[in-house]
């Protein structure tokens, strides 16, 4: 896919998301479930951006659209993750939660509408 600046401003986006989770679950160790949903998160949410930035070099346009594929169930993953950590009462900030519940769902439509122009 060519390179554009709404390329980089996705990057820069997926990148500040995922810095922004690892922040959200710095202190997120009191007990086994906030540790697994933790490391969950972080897997995901590092994935989103990992994804993004594979994407953008990808070799073909199937691989494009599988990695943007991957950047959309990735960034839906986080949002169950967190919805689990409000659930089970864990010590977050829940503004932050839901503020990065929404930004995920938003990158979540930004791939879906880049999937369905990549047709």
């Amino acid at each position: 896919m060519p390179f554009s600046n709404s390329h980089t401003d996705l990057k820069d986006r997926t990148k500040q998301f995922a810095l922004a989770i690892i922040q959200l679950t710095k202190n997120l160790n009191q007990n086994l479930a906030e540790r697994e949903i933790s490391k969950q998160l972080i897997r995901s949410g590092m994935s989103v951006g990992a994804n993004t930035s594979s994407a953008f070099r990808g070799r073909s346009s199937k691989e494009y659209k599988s990695k943007l594929g991957v950047v959309i169930e990735e960034a839906d993953e986080c949002i169950y993750w967190m919805d689990l950590l409000i659930a089970s009462g864990a010590n977050v900030d829940s503004n932050l939660v839901k503020k990065l519940q929404v930004e995920a769902n938003e990158l979540v439509s930004i791939f879906i509408s880049l999937v369905k122009k990549s047709d």
